[in-house]
C-alpha cells in the first residue's frame, strides 16, 4: 500500500515537472508564461497520480506493462529539456545551452531534406520570416522528430528482440488496455489487429500531414504564430510525440493480439492430442 502510494506520488510529481518544465526554465525570459501552464502541469499530476494509486484502471494505457510508458515519458522529457535550452541559449548562453544549441542545430540541418516532415513544418512559415524564427523552428522539429523516430525503434527492440511484454511478466489485459471491451466487436484478434495497423498507419502519416492541414486551415482562419518560444516547443513536441505514442500503442496492440494467437493455437493443439489419446 505504502509503495504504491510512494510511486504514484513520484509519477504523479515527475509529470508535473515536465508539463510544467518550458515554463519554469523560460520564466524569467518570456511575459507569455502563463498561470494556465502551472494550472495543467497540476490537474496532469493529479490525474496521474490518481490512475497509478487505484487497482481499477481508467484511461492511462499498458499502466502494468513497462517500459512503454516510460519511453514515452522519457521521449516528452527530451523534447522539453532540449527545446527549452536551446530557447534559453538566445536569452542566457551558457555552456550547457550552447552545447544543446549545437547538437540541435545539427539534428535539424540532417533532418530538413526534401519532402522530410521538418521540411513541410518550414514550409509553413510565412515569406519574410526572421533567420532566427526558422532556424529555432528547424531546430525544434529536428530534436523533436528524430526523439519521437528514436523512441519507437527502441520500443520496437524491446518487443521483437527483448520480448515485451512477456518479458516483464504476465500482461493483464483489463489493466493494460482498459478502453478496450473484449466483449464486444467480434474476434478480439481481428480487432487488436486492426487497431494495430490503424494505429502504426496513421502514426505514421500523422507529421506528414498536420502541416497540410494547418496550411489548408491558415485560408481560412488566422494561422499559429510561432514568434514564441513557448509556441514552438509545445506546437512542435505534440506534432512529434502524439504520432510516435500512436505507433508505439500499435506496434503493442499488435504484439498482443499474436501472443493471444498463439495461446490458441497452444491450447486447440493441446485439446486435440487430447482427444488422439
Amino acid at each position: 500500500m505504502i509503495a504504491r502510494i510512494a510511486g504514484a506520488v513520484t509519477r504523479g510529481t515527475l509529470v508535473a515537472l515536465v508539463v510544467a518544465m518550458p515554463s519554469l526554465l523560460l520564466a524569467g525570459y518570456l511575459s507569455d508564461t502563463s498561470e494556465m501552464v502551472v494550472l495543467i502541469a497540476i490537474l496532469a499530476g493529479v490525474l496521474t497520480f490518481a490512475e497509478y494509486n487505484t487497482d481499477f484502471p481508467s484511461f492511462i494505457e499498458f499502466r502494468d506493462a513497462p517500459p512503454v510508458n516510460r519511453i514515452r515519458f522519457i521521449a516528452l522529457f527530451v523534447m522539453f529539456a532540449s527545446l527549452s535550452l536551446t530557447a534559453k541559449h538566445h536569452f542566457e548562453p551558457t555552456a550547457i545551452t550552447g552545447l544543446v544549441h549545437h547538437v540541435g542545430g545539427l539534428i535539424g540541418r540532417f533532418a530538413d531534406f526534401p519532402f522530410s516532415p521538418v521540411r513541410l513544418v518550414l514550409l509553413l512559415l510565412p515569406e519574410g520570416t526572421a533567420e532566427q524564427t526558422i532556424n529555432s523552428v528547424r531546430i525544434a522539429a529536428g530534436v523533436t522528430y528524430t526523439t519521437a523516430v528514436v523512441s519507437v525503434l527502441i520500443f520496437f527492440f524491446s518487443v521483437r528482440v527483448l520480448g515485451w511484454p512477456i518479458s516483464s511478466g504476465a500482461f493483464n489485459v483489463w489493466v493494460n488496455l482498459p478502453l478496450f471491451d473484449p466483449t464486444t466487436g467480434g474476434d478480439v484478434v481481428h480487432r487488436l489487429q486492426r487497431d494495430g495497423r490503424i494505429n502504426i498507419i496513421v502514426g505514421f502519416l500523422l507529421p506528414f500531414i498536420f502541416p497540410a492541414l494547418i496550411k489548408i486551415a491558415s485560408e481560412i482562419v488566422d494561422p499559429i504564430s510561432l514568434d514564441s518560444p513557448l509556441t514552438v516547443i509545445w506546437c512542435l513536441s505534440a506534432w512529434a510525440f502524439l504520432p510516435a505514442s500512436m505507433v508505439m500503442r500499435g506496434i503493442a496492440i499488435s504484439r498482443i493480439s499474436d501472443l493471444i494467437r498463439e495461446k490458441r493455437r497452444r491450447v486447440y493443439a493441446s485439446a486435440e492430442s487430447m482427444q488422439a489419446a
